[in-house]
């Protein structure tokens, strides 16, 4: 056998492979066949010793053959040395190897250049070889493993081509030793992918001769068949654990919106709080530079056992806004105020002073003055006050308050006894005018009687004539002032001295302020300047007093006027859609009752403006008694029942409209706030089974039951009995509040299926007991009463009696 460069048999190896990939394409690795993509193809195979390069390609069925069969030749014919693995220098030797470069790229031009014209020819001529190739694949496929196997290892059959191709390793065919593999990795490669290929190629055919044959994905699951009953039970599993995780998402963004509204809160507190301080810390000391404190240590000593004797009376402490004692007290205080408003202009304009009537006014200016001291001593210090949102009521402490507020120092200024100068330079109300300070107490005293009020817009139309009628007060003052000065009687435009001489002045006051006209013509310039004043001051300050009185009286009906508009609105609705006149007087009927009796149409409005601590108390001093009386929210957390309440929704019931009609879905609970209801039946309604009055309850089992078999269906008509008024719990919002109360859930429905369970039970009908012989004929009938008669006479003996005295006298 000839020895054969062991380089030059792993390259006819690599090539045979490719060649049996050319002739089964199905057993050849991705991209090998792929003529477009590869246009040339470098196997590269290394060596101890060297590299060599062999172009392999589109000819390498016959082209790359013949040079390997050249190659064999030359390597037969100069024995070992002409390999270069056998060549000691071929290693140092960069000549040998720019060489060999050389030749291959020449040879690699050469082919080119030969196979550019035979492009055309080589095309047809391939066309054929696939054809013939397919005829030799399907016979090839019918061969077994082995032969294929021996086709790889040893000399394979060259497809036809258009050039003759000699076997590769003709010496493999003829020894008996096997196949020398000098690239382990390169076999290994190669056999695995060939046998991969030929493993999917069995499959395919398999699939393609039966169609319902699996595929090599894997199949998915098949998902189990389960019985109705294990079925429901897993569906209810997974209904249950949803709505479990449902609500813990829902209790978790609760408290973590809960927990953000508390950061949020306490963040705004803080914020201003801290505002609050700056302002008032602002307002001292802006105050502080116009009026110093005040050290009252003196007064201090000296009152202090009034101040204790009035502790048991009024107490340590008062709250202003609440205790009706001194909302009382600001009244007299008013009055002092007024007093000496109203009187001091007068008295300083008009003649009212002489040595008669001083006494009288001296002797009201002492008890005004008297009330403003004990306002500023007893009553003052005691007003509790709000710091940090926290209520003082320290004793203490509220005088310290009070004492260093500006409204102190006011009143220290308002109670200074100007009147004293009075000794010295003669009596006059002049002196007076510092008590025109204390107005805050009149302001005070108007806020406060507002709040008791149940109509307050009475006491704000009152003010507001009080504020006009003062302003032609002053008017009458100045004009009589004004008389004075130019002189009574001496002309036509000043007052003539005649009659009262206030009343005369307020008359001119109003028919000049108020500008009705028909006035004396002024004569000089200050009479000119004085009465254009007079216009200017009465277009602006009536004009100002008019449209505050309006905005009065708009407020206080403007209640009435959206429920005027709301029926106005209601009735031309059904005009427009000609709704029958029936219906349109139970509508009317319906607006005319509700406002009468709640007035306002919507209580929601007015309930959604307050805080909810405060719609709270008024739910709970409502309707908690009621709720707790029901049977079935017994034993159920009482914050679950306060937030029920919180839904109720209020509504109206003419008489004879159905609460509800039999047969209808149930979705409320009714609780009965006034008027009454009934429960009817029997033919057109007209059997009164039971009538429940205020307080009552109905429709809570609907709240419960499913509507799974019809199970929430009323059973009964209710029908309102005169107007009643109810409150409506709907099952939705019975459902959103019990998320959050899981044990009362449990409760509820516990107590739900027993009171289904005894309505069933009390509605079950009883089996009549079928009634034995005689089923043909019915009933026996009656005895008619003559009958009956003589039944008695013979039971009772008679009969025989005669029978006995008949025989004796014979």
């Amino acid at each position: 056998m000839r020895n054969v460069c062991p380089a030059w048999q792993g390259l006819a190896d690599v090539i045979v492979h490719l060649v049996l990939a050319q002739t089964d394409k199905r057993e050849c690795p991705e991209g090998i066949t792929d003529s477009k993509k590869f246009k040339s193809l470098s196997v590269l195979f290394r060596s101890d010793t060297a590299v060599h390069r062999v172009p392999v390609g589109r000819r390498a069925h016959g082209k790359s053959l013949q040079h390997v069969q050249q190659v064999e030749e030359i390597s037969g014919r100069s024995g070992a040395s002409a390999c270069p693995c056998d060549s000691p220098t071929s290693p140092t030797s960069p000549t040998s190897q720019a060489s060999t470069f050389s030749e291959e790229k020449l040879t690699e031009k050469k082919d080119e250049e030969a196979e550019e014209p035979k492009k055309t020819s080589e095309k047809k001529e391939e066309e054929k070889n696939e054809e013939k190739q397919e005829e030799q694949i399907n016979e090839q496929e019918k061969e077994d493993e082995p032969k294929k196997e021996e086709q790889t290892t040893g000399p394979a059959p060259v497809p036809p081509s258009p050039a003759p191709v000699a076997p590769v390793n003709p010496g493999g065919a003829e020894g008996d030793d096997p196949p020398v593999v000098y690239s382990r990795y390169a076999d290994e490669v190669l056999r695995n992918v060939i046998k991969s290929l030929r493993e999917r190629t069995e499959i395919l055919k398999e699939k393609s001769i039966d169609p319902y044959a699996t595929s090599p994905e894997i199949t998915p699951p098949v998902t189990p068949i389960l019985r109705k009953e294990d079925y429901i039970r897993q569906k209810e599993e997974e209904h249950i654990a949803k709505e479990e995780e449902d609500r813990k998402k829902a209790e978790e963004a609760a408290r973590k919106a809960e927990e953000k509204k508390k950061k949020d809160e306490e963040k705004r507190l803080e914020a201003e709080k801290k505002a609050e301080e700056e302002r008032l810390a602002e307002e001292a000391r802006r105050k502080a530079k116009i009026l110093p404190d005040i050290s009252c240590s003196c007064f201090d000593v000296l009152f202090h056992p009034v101040e204790e004797k009035m502790d048991t009376v009024l107490g340590s402490t008062i709250d202003p806004f609440t205790d009706r004692r001194y909302i009382s007290w600001l009244t007299v205080v008013a009055v002092a105020y007024n007093y000496n408003v109203w009187f001091c202009p007068a008295r300083l304009a008009f003649p009212y002073h002489n040595d008669t009537v001083n006494p009288f006014w001296i002797l009201l200016d002492v008890l005004s003055d008297v009330v403003n001291v004990i306002d500023i001593i007893v009553w003052q210090p005691r007003l509790q006050f709000v710091k940090a949102g926290d209520i003082i009521k320290d004793r203490a402490l509220t005088k310290v308050h009070y004492r260093k507020s500006y409204r102190f120092k006011t009143d220290m200024l308002s109670i200074i006894p100007f009147d004293l100068l009075s000794l010295h330079f003669g009596f006059s109300s002049i002196y007076r005018f510092n008590r025109f300070i204390r107005i805050d107490s009149f302001f005070e005293f108007s806020d406060r009687l507002e709040s008791i009020m149940a109509k307050a817009y009475i006491w704000r139309v009152a003010r507001t004539t009080g504020y006009l009628l003062y302003m032609l007060h002053l008017n009458a003052c100045a004009y009589y002032v004004a008389s004075v000065h130019q002189g009574l009687a001496s002309t036509t435009w000043v007052y003539d001295g005649k009659g009262t001489a206030y009343l005369r002045c307020y008359y001119f006051a109003v028919r000049s302020l108020i500008n009705i006209g028909g006035l004396p013509e002024p004569v000089t310039l200050f009479e000119i300047t004085f009465q254009m004043t007079n216009f200017f001051v009465g277009v602006f300050v009536f004009s100002s007093l008019i449209g505050q009185m309006r905005d009065v009286i708009g407020a206080a009906t403007a209640a009435q006027a959206y429920f005027r508009a709301s029926m106005d609105g209601c009735v031309e609705y059904m005009n427009t859609y000609t709704i029958p006149k029936l219906v349109q007087n139970r509508v009317r009927t319906w607006y005319n009752y509700t406002w009468a009796s709640q007035g306002m149409l919507d209580e929601t409005e007015l309930l959604d403006k307050m805080p909810l601590v405060m719609r709270i108390a008024i739910a709970v001093d409502i309707n908690l008694a009621t709720f707790q009386k029901i049977q079935l929210f017994q034993g159920c957390d009482q914050q679950m029942l306060v937030d029920m309440l919180l839904r109720l929704k209020s509504i109206i019931y003419l008489p004879g409209d159905f609460v509800v009609r039999k047969g209808d879905i149930g979705k409320e609970m009714y609780i009965i706030k006034s008027g009454a209801v009934q429960v009817v039946g029997g033919p057109d309604n007209s059997i009164v089974f039971v009538t429940l009055k205020a307080g009552c309850v109905f429709g809570e089992i609907s709240l419960l039951q499913s509507a799974k078999d019809g199970g929430n269906r009323r059973t009964a008509n209710v029908r309102a009995y005169g107007f009643a008024n109810l409150f409506v719990l709907e099952k939705k919002d019975l459902f959103d509040i019990l998320v959050h109360y899981p044990e009362s859930q449990k409760v509820l429905a516990k107590k739900g299926r027993q009171l289904v369970k005894a309505k069933a039970a009390a509605g079950a009908p009883t089996k009549d007991e079928k009634p034995k012989g005689l089923t043909l004929f019915g009933q026996k009938p009656p005895t008619p009463k003559l009958l009956k008669a003589f039944g008695n006479l013979r039971k009772a003996g008679l009969l025989d009696k005669l029978k006995k005295g008949a025989e004796e006298e014979q």
